[in-house]
């Protein structure tokens, strides 16, 4: 049995603690990582045996538990974890990007890295505590990894650098900057900040890198002190002579397709600029084509040079254009490095939406679409980290049609969740505050084309939709998505703006940064190196900056600030605040009050523990009326005014008419009526619409009322009295005037 093992370490201001030999004995690597009080266990399995597939099968499993948190799920009928939540999945995602372009892309062995949340305290991120197991738990585990990484979180106050800050330190941060690397390189970067400049972006990615240096030192001890398990020789017994000869001749046959690629691929790639993706696919059959005739000349076989072409051709078609990109400064859609492709913007595409825009860079296309409703419609959220609310939601979708294929569609999988939070992180710091604009938003960005960072195009088509909407966004904000050729060593390099598909090859990145004219808002980083030199960082910054306000002045010719009006098919929203302790008075009992005004009117309304009111309907008149209903409930009565009510309940003293709903007040007998009732309910009924005068609001709150002195109630008398009684006691003061009959009172 393997001997379990504690390694520590102090990392920024807290203990850092590995654990191995006690957890997940049967996995090829275990190691729990302990960060205050979260707790997070990495597992590693490689499978013994390589798939015969054309990629490295990685998989990255994040996998939250409830208990962690010591939370018992809020659903009445299912109380263990489903599906992975968002959270999760952009959690597992990071992971992944921060990890994947370390291990030896040559091997086909199924890998797969599961980091389970034991413990979470509320204060240390178990984002983070998980990078750091991945991390550490690879380095142990024997597979062909170039490690170790690790991951930081670096948040700003008052202008100053905090590195791992806690949740409520997070609060109060101007940026939300995630960083993974070595100690000399960053490999994968998720940021998130309120219009951050770009060289005070670059000062937190530098440090956070620095920063990491502790967390490394220590896997490098673990793995120094444990060592690597010993390698199995991968030798197969019954493999036969001529299988062994056929081996090398498959390797010869890779050689020879290798020499006459790099002889004539420049030929057909560089013959001329292919401004379109068809064109470029087209390229690429040619030069598959030309190959396997060539193997074909030479009497190899068709299965054969069907796996030689599987296995050369498109490695070689990445190292030709990194080569072309690096020492000839040549795309091969003809543009110069730091040039966008031609951009379209429109907004109002679609007749009854609430707001809808449609960008365009190159044959990247995408239609963004906006919902607006009430506050009540917004995403209860449920989950580790707490409850809680969220009003703004970007969602992406990308069809098949996009790219020209035909395949089942299934729903959003994890690409689709990471495009839409992107493009959803860029867009949070320019929205309005809720008590500016308490709708609910909801923006769907359709990909109707796609060829080179959609998620950047949702961003941009997001800004013109929701402008277009009327939402009143402080500023627009656009994004681009910027490449990188390179050699393995990173000894020559060459940053790209705007790449599309052949340009994201071995050596590449794609660094794509959203902002605004003023400063970065997010930032998303994979790479597919070893890890990117500070230098490259920078560059990409810079050209992330510039490329960014070309493509915000393109944007400009469609729309520039948001709409003043709201669709004619968006609901309307009257808000207003209320003293919070009389929010009972608008619900009722068990909600009767407040639902009785709901489907009288047909509304929404929402109500804040601050006593914020909240209604939301199509129809304004209805929305006015229910504004009407609930600012009576709250009214603070004064002695003087007038109300129009329904009797509704009659005891012997006098009887209780409701002047608005959910508040009565008392007529006493002596009030009912110019002269002597002696019974109220032999006089009135319930029911009955009567006209009242508030006489006073006594000590303990309670409206005494008079009918006495209404001219609308004069009916009603008559018709109890039997007899005409004109202008009788206009005041209602003197109760024994009335038998003076009509001639005195006329006289008044």
């Amino acid at each position: 049995m393997p001997e379990e093992k504690t390694f520590k370490a102090e990392w920024n201001g807290r203990e850092l603690t590995f654990k191995t030999g006690r957890l997940a004995k049967q996995a090829d690597a275990a190691v729990t990582v302990q960060y205050g009080e979260t707790v997070v266990l990495a597992t590693v399995v490689v499978s013994k045996e390589e798939r015969d597939i054309d990629y490295f099968p990685l998989m990255v499993d994040f996998e939250e538990r409830l208990y962690a948190a010591g939370v018992i799920k809020g659903s009445q009928w299912i109380k263990r974890e489903g599906r992975p939540t968002d959270d999760a999945v952009l959690s597992g995602r990071m992971i992944d990007r921060s990890i994947r372009p370390l291990f030896d892309d040559s091997s086909r062995k199924e890998t797969q890295v599961i980091l389970t949340i034991l413990s979470a305290d509320g204060k240390n991120d178990h984002d983070i505590v998980a990078l750091v197991a991945a991390s550490a738990a690879l380095s142990i585990s024997g597979a062909k990894w170039h490690g170790p990484i690790a991951g930081i979180r670096v948040g700003r106050i008052d202008g100053k650098l905090i590195f791992n800050p806690t949740y409520e330190e997070r609060e109060k941060s101007d940026m939300d900057v995630v960083v993974a690397g070595s100690e000399d390189k960053i490999i994968q970067i998720e940021a998130e900040g309120n219009e951050i400049k770009e060289d005070e972006m670059y000062e937190a990615l530098i440090g956070g890198r620095k920063a990491m240096a502790p967390a490394i030192k220590l896997i490098k001890e673990m793995k120094d002190k444990i060592g690597l398990p010993t390698p199995v020789e991968e030798i197969d017994p019954t493999e036969t002579d001529e299988e062994k000869e056929n081996k090398i001749n498959k390797q010869k046959n890779i050689e020879l397709a290798e020499k006459w690629l790099k002889d004539n691929i420049n030929k057909t790639l560089f013959d001329k600029s292919y401004y379109e993706k068809k064109e470029r696919k087209g390229a690429v059959v040619a030069i598959k084509k030309n190959l396997d005739l060539f193997l074909f000349e030479k009497g190899i076989e068709k299965d054969d040079r069907k796996l030689v072409i599987k296995k050369t051709v498109e490695k070689a078609v990445d190292s030709e254009i990194t080569r072309e990109l690096i020492e000839n400064k040549r795309r091969v859609d003809g543009r110069e490095i730091t040039e966008v492709r031609e951009i379209l913007s429109e907004v109002d595409i679609l007749p009854r939406t609430h707001g809808s825009g449609l960008f365009s860079r190159g044959e990247t296309q995408i239609l963004s679409v906006i919902t607006l409703a009430g506050p009540g419609l917004a995403q209860s959220l449920e989950g580790m980290e707490g409850t809680g609310t969220k009003r703004f939601m970007h969602h992406y979708n990308f069809a098949p049609f996009s790219v020209g294929e035909a395949r089942f569609m299934r729903g959003p999988g994890r690409r689709e969740v990471g495009h839409g939070a992107l493009a959803e992180k860029a867009l949070i710091p320019v929205l309005p505050s809720k008590e500016e604009f308490p709708y609910t938003i909801r923006v769907v960005s359709e990909t109707m084309g796609s060829n080179g960072s959609s998620s950047m195009g949702s961003t941009c088509g997001s800004s013109l939709a929701l402008m277009n909407a009327g939402v009143p966004l402080k500023k627009a904000v656009a994004g681009v998505a910027i490449g990188l050729a390179s050699y393995d060593d990173m000894s020559n390099w060459v940053v790209l703006t705007d790449i599309q598909d052949l340009e994201d090859g071995k050596g590449g990145m794609d660094f794509k940064v959203t902002g605004t004219r003023d400063g970065v808002t997010a930032i998303q980083l994979d790479t597919k190196t070893l890890g990117l030199p500070d230098e490259v960082i920078k560059q990409a910054l810079t050209q992330g900056f510039e490329g960014r306000l070309g493509i915000l002045n393109t944007m400009d010719k469609a729309i520039t600030t948001p709409n003043k009006e709201l669709s004619p098919h968006a609901p309307r929203i009257i808000s207003f605040k209320v003293d919070p302790e009389k929010i009972g008075s608008i619900i009722g009992p068990g909600g009767k009050i407040i639902n009785a005004i709901i489907d009288e009117t047909g509304v929404s309304i929402d109500i804040e523990d601050d006593g914020l009111v909240v209604i939301c309907g199509t129809d304004q008149e209805k929305s006015i009326m229910a504004e009407k209903r609930v600012k009576d409930i709250v009214k603070d009565f004064e002695a003087g005014e007038i109300y129009k009510g329904k009797v509704v309940r009659i005891l012997d003293f006098g009887v209780f008419v409701e002047l608005t709903p959910g508040r009565d007040g008392l007529v006493h007998v002596s009030e009912l009526a110019p002269y002597r009732i002696n019974k109220p309910s032999d006089f009135i009924s319930v029911g009955d619409a009567v006209t009242v005068h508030i006489k006073e609001i006594d000590e303990k709150g309670r409206v005494n009322l008079t009918m006495k002195g209404m001219k609308e109630n004069e009916p009603l008398w008559k018709d109890k009295k039997g007899e005409s009684v004109g202008n009788n006691f206009s005041t209602g003061n003197n109760r024994g005037n009335y038998n003076r009959g009509p001639r005195d009172n006329n006289k008044r």
